[in-house]
């Protein structure tokens, strides 16, 4: 056994209202570069839906992730190493720019520079590709305009495999929104399919990552990647892909997504694992247990002996002490609520989700049946308007029953805990129906609708801690704006023509500093601070100039 630690994050879909604040966030700090303007590291799809890009999840047709062959071992579904080299100039297996879609932007100037007249001027879209007019056809998430309705819910490669199991006229029409992210695999399809080893998985936190200075293009990653969260750029002719926002995990704040979700839907912690199960839990036979066997890859961070052997394995005590407190931990392996996505692709994906509940209380009070009996309720799991099957499909390789149970155990706490909220004796028979204590069954409603920020997010910083440590060895070079403080110099064609200055542990900490402390959570420390856009210029407001004092009076 060999411990290993990676940081893993869980979603919890009831609570996704399909706002998009996570996929805009994203797009602002990671992918604002030329190049990468279809690029959508995080998005939210409807389902039932396509998906983004269109129809991923077809691996018929994209050959994505891995199957076993005959003798029961691992391989890319793509095919093995001589049919990659084979293709390697001309890779027939990847989405096209109509698959993502076209990138546009709209004329603004015919706006600001149109003449006066009898019409109203109109911004025409234009290709950010060619530049040419356009019309949108296609985009992230086409679907949700018509909330997966039939036209385009029927091509949902999920529905088609479960079609006489959905219904989707319109009195039994249902949606929900699925985010989705890299799901930074224990088993990367992309890794393996690299021919230039430029994807790399990190020890120290299991965060997927691409070297930029190594990539050579061949895109046999897109390919390989079942999810298709990893893209081309083509003015860079590298690929990019989400990379967990690892300045910011390395101190200790959450990604970009998670920080800025309106739902609060999203928990990142640590999980410990066994390194040498990976290879076995991958290469089970049937799909359906993949779920089981990825669960049992998973290590017990309580148990005295784990803890023993991952300090032996140089787990810093501080990562085995987050995964004590993880809130995936304990919503992946404890309560055992959270399910992967697609874990018939053999990546063994890390990033986790609690299936939606439809409001099955209510339909029964309507039916005329009471809805917080526990007997009513569990017998209505099977009649929801979002079928299990299709959830099934999404996170369980088909089999109905992981998911029944996770829905069980949500309907039996939002009973219970309705009865505790509106002073009702509580019956500690709903929480034992679903095999669990009425100290648990609080604990799992306190995680999933209560948390606060450090629950929601326990992140370790040892990482920055060991950054900071190697820095302090590097080798000064005279006039870099090394250790021996001598300024940067700039290049032959001014100060923008230098090399980027290089990121520290340093760096990381001040954008800490910045985003957890000063005028931006303390009110007080606003004081003399000038809003420009109220300001009528006329006069010196305080503020707007530094006063003697220094304090802007």
């Amino acid at each position: 056994m060999r411990v290993m630690a990676q940081l893993a994050m869980v979603m919890n879909l009831d609570k996704c209202i399909g706002c998009h604040t996570c996929s805009v966030t994203c797009k602002q700090t990671w992918t604002n570069r030329a190049g990468v303007e279809y690029v959508w590291f995080n998005n939210v799809e409807t389902r039932p839906g396509q998906g983004y890009p269109r129809r991923y999840e077809d691996q018929e047709q994209w050959r994505g992730g891995w199957t076993l062959d005959r003798k029961g071992r691992l391989k890319p579904r793509s095919g093995g190493r001589a049919r990659r080299m084979f293709t390697l100039f001309s890779n027939p297996l990847l989405p096209s720019i109509q698959d993502y879609y076209e990138p546009w932007t709209y004329d603004y100037a015919t706006l600001t520079s149109a003449p006066l007249g009898d019409d109203f001027p109109v911004a025409r879209p234009h290709s950010l590709i060619s530049g040419e007019p356009m019309k949108v056809e296609w985009s992230a998430n086409w679907d949700d305009d018509l909330g997966g309705g039939p036209d385009l819910a029927r091509r949902d490669p999920v529905v088609e495999r479960i079609s006489d199991a959905v219904r989707l006229d319109f009195e039994r029409a249902f949606m929900f929104y699925l985010p989705r992210i890299c799901e930074h695999c224990l088993n990367p399809t992309c890794m393996a399919a690299c021919p230039s080893g430029a994807i790399y998985k990190r020890e120290e936190d299991g965060i997927v990552l691409v070297d930029q200075d190594a990539c050579r293009g061949w895109r046999m990653c897109v390919t390989g990647c079942p999810y298709k969260k990893i893209y081309f750029n083509h003015r860079t002719g590298k690929a990019e892909k989400c990379t967990f926002c690892y300045p910011r995990v390395e101190v200790g704040l959450p990604t970009v997504c998670s920080e800025t979700c309106v739902g609060r839907l999203r928990y990142i912690g640590v999980l410990l694992y066994d390194q040498d199960r990976v290879t076995e839990a991958a290469s089970v036979e049937d799909d359906r247990d993949l779920y089981a066997a990825q669960l049992d890859v998973f290590l017990d961070p309580d148990d005295p002996a784990v803890r023993e052997r991952a300090r032996r394995d140089g787990v810093p005590d501080a990562w085995v002490e987050a995964a004590r407190r993880s809130p995936v931990h304990a919503l992946i392996s404890k309560y055992q609520v959270a399910l992967p996505l697609h874990p018939e692709y053999r990546t063994l994906p890390m990033v986790w989700y609690v299936p939606p509940l439809s409001p099955v209380v209510e339909a029964l009070r309507d039916s005329g049946h009471d809805g917080e009996d526990a007997g009513n309720l569990f017998g209505a799991i099977e009649t929801l308007r979002i079928p299990v099957e299709y959830l099934a499909e999404l996170f369980t390789a088909g089999d109905t029953e992981p998911v029944t149970a996770v829905l069980r155990r949500l309907a039996a706490m939002r009973s219970y805990m309705r009865d505790v909220t509106l002073g009702d004796p509580a019956d500690p028979g709903k929480a034992a129906a679903v095999g669990l204590t009425e100290t648990e069954m609080g604990e799992m409603y306190r995680l999933l609708a209560l948390a606060k920020y450090d629950e929601r997010y326990v992140i370790p910083t040892q990482a920055a801690a060991e950054a900071a440590a190697l820095e302090e060895t590097a080798c000064s070079v005279p006039g870099s704006g090394g250790l021996d403080g001598a300024a940067p110099v700039s290049g032959p064609f001014g100060e923008a023509s230098g090399p980027p200055p290089t990121p520290t542990a340093e760096n990381f900490h001040a954008l800490k500093d910045r985003q957890t402390s000063g005028a931006l959570t303390r009110p007080q420390d606003r004081r003399g601070r000038v809003n420009l856009l109220n300001w009528d210029g006329k006069g010196s407001p305080d503020g707007l100039f530094p006063g003697r004092d220094g304090d802007g009076r």
